[in-house]
């Protein structure tokens, strides 16, 4: 049985990553209370980049960061210079700074790291290190993340699962090469829906009429996730939407 989906929405973009940033570090410090270590994975997009920024700002002290582990949900394949990779973004807005800088953070593999240019080798690379940094009490063979920061694309895609493609219907590892993707660069690495899913909580976040239709799909009853494969993450314990009102515009209305 799925956990229920709750559904936040906020006026606009900005509020919206200022709740998600102060909700995010909240999360971490309450974690912290009863772990001795917490993981997060994080996607990127332009809303995130915005998260980002608003976190940096929070420095309350409430949490150890020494303590916190930062793994990815997806990564493009390609050099670790490029400023296509997701990570480049965290460590410029973030990670690169203190307080965060404490924190372990987990890159997926990029072309000519050890891995070499080898996308599949890099996905089994990367589901090992997942296994490696289980925690005593994670369930299953990768951590259960404590909270995912999930986007998603016009098209319904998280991570890099993609509607209608191969993507959304790998289930052969925790860790999924992803070949001919849609979106550029063609070559990814992913979380498959069962690594995604083995996170106790997924948060949702999505800003803008851009995603408005892709919001809705996803949060229809009936979703089907190989077309829509945000409509697919689904948490252990809880999973959340954050959306601005445009993004909700077409969201049917609640009482």
């Amino acid at each position: 049985m799925n956990a229920p989906h709750d559904v936040v929405v906020l006026a606009s973009a900005d509020a919206l990553a200022e709740e998600v940033a102060h909700r995010v570090v909240g999360k971490l410090a309450e974690v912290q209370q009863t772990r001795e270590r917490v993981a997060i994975a994080l996607t990127a997009g332009s809303i995130m980049e915005s998260v980002w920024r608003q976190w940096s700002r929070l420095d309350d002290g409430s949490v150890d960061w020494s303590r916190v582990d930062v793994f990815w949900g997806d990564e493009r394949f390609v050099p670790a210079d490029s400023h296509d990779r997701n990570v480049t973004a965290s460590e410029q807005l973030l990670f690169g700074h203190h307080p965060f800088d404490a924190a372990t953070r987990y890159p997926m593999p990029a072309v000519g790291e050890a891995y070499g240019d080898d996308l599949d080798a890099a996905a089994a690379g990367y589901a090992q290190t997942l296994r490696d940094a289980r925690r005593p009490d994670d369930e299953g063979e990768i951590p259960n993340f404590d909270v995912v920061l999930l986007g998603i694309g016009p098209d319904g895609h998280c991570c890099s699962l993609f509607p209608d493609h191969p993507s959304s219907r790998d289930l052969s590892a925790p860790v999924i090469p992803v070949r001919d993707s849609p979106k550029p660069p063609p070559l990814r690495l992913s979380l498959s829906f069962d690594g995604l899913n083995n996170a106790n909580e997924i948060w949702v976040i999505a800003s803008g009429d851009g995603k408005r239709s892709a919001a809705a799909a996803a949060l229809a009853p009936d979703v089907d996730r190989t077309h829509v494969p945000s409509g697919g993450a689904h948490g252990r314990q809880r999973t959340l939407w954050f959306l601005d009102e445009a993004a909700a515009a077409d969201l049917p209305a609640r009482g």
